[in-house]
């Protein structure tokens, strides 16, 4: 008997914890009505996991938000929305009802943290107001519960990052913040919007072990929103597929992923990246390997020109009262080639997002050097730093938190251009055209602004904005996190033909190791600050040589709901057994 088969299933004719029935939502813009939902129906039992899937824009974050009434003034929806136990439609609630509902009965975890989290309040007070509201507890008790929940997420040292700003964590580990949050008061529902887009691997396995772990000890349903096939294979019941506002199919989890009857949903399938197979003898591996874990060993010249070259970079933060500075980077060394993506991995607070900071001039580094196309980025002076920095574009983590919201979707790509004054403004028009077409954002689009975009549509529009100056280096960092697969296809497509006619280096931040497969000639893996295994990606991801390496190969899902099964709890074997001793 599967595992799944095993979990308890509330009788049928029970109430659903929630049930859609019949919903269409209209947005009404200066441009006409715009359909988003039509006429979607699904329910949630008890103890259930619903995925919900499809590409970006289908209407899958609009029909979480129209069930918790959170949609703006300019939207109007039409059907039946029902959570257990209120008698009456969603919309027929009073404001006291929804309080009661919102966070203490039904919470959500929100896609973009950043955007979420309240800039100027301390995490721990941010967590404790949502327990406090709903709960009759003292100040410090509920503080004792906020430290409690970090530690559940998998966050170190919970009793320091209580009184941490947002801005001072990493997106992966803000994201978990959120889930703490939702979890915090227990609810009989949890509406999931993207909650492992920013993670790495290893903690992605973490939460979605959590989350099993609420549906078996308290019964909690879990409506979850995503892209990751190996995370629905992982975690998911039953499926809904949307596309264009519809439910175009619906099943249980092994009819949907193995046996799909829409092509749509076939498609969707197609275009999930792959490992590649594990090597079956990793002492005799063939792929042949010039650069393996040491930091300070070079792959010998190959005519390309080296576009990116860091050397014994050590990146630290200035400490507090009484409190030693922080060390988030420890002696990096490598080197990224003309026509070359080196995928950069680890988990979140490994150092990723500092050491692309640094590699754009945005933080100077504590020792060491940064050195592009041979140019080191501390010794040259304002004006030659400044045309340096036209030859990079840098993709940021999170799309809403590094766009103006002030600036359309268009003024946003060609700014960069308006800055360095490249082009005429005819040229300029016409290279924004160019790349919302190669990006696959429709050209409506660019007169909108940023938070009338999906979180997929502002990637695709970061993306955009970083190759509007045809950039010799690119750093990417997560650019492909919170894309669909499909689209995430295409994005990587695109990033392979560029490559290809303009020859540019690629450094490429990720968690995703099935992504780096497909297109990073050279994998360097990083953890807490250094680097722990560097190489040829083929022989990194079949036969990694490092502990640590080996680990995140394990943890990443695979859309197979039998192998998945598989596959974890191998994971979590390996994970409890005692782990080797580091050279």
């Amino acid at each position: 008997m599967s595992e799944r088969a095993s979990t308890p299933r509330p009788a049928a004719e029970a109430e659903p914890v929630l049930r859609i029935t019949d919903l269409s939502v209209t947005f009404h813009t200066e441009n006409g009505p715009v359909t988003a939902l039509e006429r979607v129906g699904f329910e949630i039992a008890r103890g259930e996991i619903l995925a919900v899937v499809g590409e970006s824009g289908s209407g899958k974050s609009v029909t979480t938000r129209a069930a918790l009434r959170l949609l703006p003034p300019n939207a109007t929806s039409h059907g039946d929305i029902r959570f257990a136990g209120t008698g009456r439609p969603v919309a027929e609630l009073s404001p006291a009802e929804l309080r009661a509902l919102r966070g203490a009965r039904a919470a959500m975890i929100f896609q973009e943290p950043s955007a979420a989290l309240n800039p100027v309040h301390r995490i721990g007070d941010q967590i404790t107001e949502n327990i406090r509201l709903h709960r009759t507890v003292s100040r410090r008790q509920a503080r004792a519960r906020a430290v409690e929940l970090l530690d559940t997420v998998g966050l170190p040292h919970p009793e320091r990052l209580v009184r941490a700003y947002p801005h001072q964590l990493s997106g992966g580990q803000k994201q978990r913040v959120m889930i703490a949050m939702a979890i915090a008061l227990e609810p009989d529902l949890i509406i999931a919007d993207e909650p492992t887009t920013a993670l790495d691997v290893t903690v992605q396995a973490g939460i979605l072990r959590l989350l099993r772990s609420l549906r078996e000890r308290l019964g909690t349903a879990v409506l979850l929103i995503t892209h990751n096939m190996g995370v629905v294979a992982d975690l998911a019941d039953r499926v809904v597929v949307m596309r264009d506002g519809a439910v175009v199919e619906q099943g249980s989890v092994e009819q949907v992923l193995l046996r799909p009857v829409q092509p749509y949903t076939r498609a969707l399938l197609a275009a999930v990246p792959r490992l590649p197979p594990p090597v079956e003898d990793p002492v005799e591996d063939p792929v042949e390997d010039p650069v393996e874990g040491g930091a300070e060993e070079r792959r010998p010249a190959d005519g390309r020109e080296v576009a990116l070259d860091l050397s014994g970079v050590t990146i630290e933060y200035p400490g507090g009262l009484r409190r030693p500075p922080f060390r988030a980077v420890d002696d990096v060394s490598f080197q990224v080639r003309a026509g070359q993506l080196v995928g950069l991995v680890g988990e979140s607070g490994s150092g990723k997002s500092t050491l692309t900071k640094a590699v754009v001039g945005l933080l100077t580094p504590t020792a060491g050097t940064i050195r592009v196309r041979g140019t080191d980025l501390a010794s040259v002076r304002r004006r030659e730093r400044t045309a340096l920095r036209r030859e990079i574009g840098m993709v940021f983590q999170d799309p809403r938190a590094s766009m103006n919201p002030r600036m359309t979707v268009g003024e946003s790509i060609v700014e960069p251009m308006a800055i360095h004054r490249a082009g005429t403004p005819a040229e300029r028009r016409e290279r924004v055209r160019e790349l919302m077409d190669a990006v696959q954002l429709p050209a409506a689009l660019r007169d909108r602004y940023p938070h009338e975009l999906s979180g997929g549509q502002r990637q695709r529009a970061g993306l955009a904005r970083a190759l509007v100056l045809k950039p010799r280096l690119l750093v990417a960092d997560e650019p492909t996190s919170a894309l669909d697969v499909s689209v995430q296809a295409r994005i990587l497509e695109l990033l392979k033909g560029l490559q290809t006619e303009l020859e540019f280096a690629c450094l490429f931040i990720t968690h995703d190791l099935a992504v780096v497969g497909e297109l990073a000639e050279e994998t360097v893996v990083l953890r807490r600050g250094q680097v722990v295994e560097a190489g040829l990606t083929e022989r990194v991801l079949r036969a990694p040589r490092h502990p640590y390496s080996r680990q995140l190969v394990a943890a990443v899902p695979v859309p197979d709901p039998t192998a998945q099964r598989v596959r974890r709890l191998a994971f979590e074997r390996a994970s409890a057994a005692p782990t080797p001793t580091e050279p």
